[in-house]
């Protein structure tokens, strides 16, 4: 099973990603999350990865999170949640508001999700509200516990999207004036959001 994939990127599209490693291009179906945190084309990138295996198919698809990938595990153990689903709900909704959403039985949030009816949604919040817990613990954990690690955790994922150290290092700096304590995804969002600034001055 192919777990992680490091490589060059050579096509982004918001739902997939074709990346070369070794030259060996490797689709990889991305959410719109991990799609909005890649960068350019041709930077080097590293995406954790769940292999899907069918009969008829072999699929991948690519997470630029732990937690992320591991909310997409736990969605495909949901009754009537396949892949193609999971990614939806990750593509509509973000870690931080799925987990509460489920969590509390917010079904009116949910059933927003394109894909996702009531009977899904019920199914989702019955089946996974324990589950959960630990995804809850894990977001609460980086904001109250070390601010450098998640730092030095986001300047390593600007690293692995292609910016050079340097760079990276100013932008968390600056990011974290912004956003005050938080965690590892809000601060790489922060940060993502001031360099494509940057970008387009």
């Amino acid at each position: 099973m192919i777990g992680l994939l490091r490589g060059r990127l050579l096509e982004k599209r918001p739902n997939q990603v074709i990346l070369d490693v070794g030259g060996v291009g490797y689709l990889v179906a991305v959410p719109l999350s991990t799609f909005a945190a890649l960068g350019e084309l041709h930077a080097e990138v590293t995406l954790l990865i769940h292999t899907h295996v069918r009969e008829d198919a072999l699929s991948l698809y690519g997470f630029l999170s732990a937690r992320e990938k591991h909310l997409f595990e736990l969605l495909l153990g949901a009754s009537g949640v396949g892949p193609t689903l999971a990614l939806k709900i990750l593509s509509g909704m973000n870690v931080e508001e799925l987990v509460p959403a489920i969590r509390g039985g917010d079904l009116a949030r949910l059933t927003r999700i394109p894909g996702v009816g009531r009977k899904t949604a019920e199914r989702m919040v019955v089946e996974l509200k324990d589950k959960l817990a630990a995804i809850a613990a894990e977001a609460e954990k980086p904001a109250a516990a070390s601010p450098a690690g998640v730092e030095a955790d986001v300047k390593s994922a600007l690293i692995n999207l292609g910016y050079d150290e340097r760079t990276a290092e100013a932008a968390v700096a600056e990011a974290r004036r912004r956003a005050g304590p938080s965690g590892f995804e809000q601060l790489l969002r922060v940060t993502l959001s001031a360099l494509s600034s940057q970008q387009t001055r």
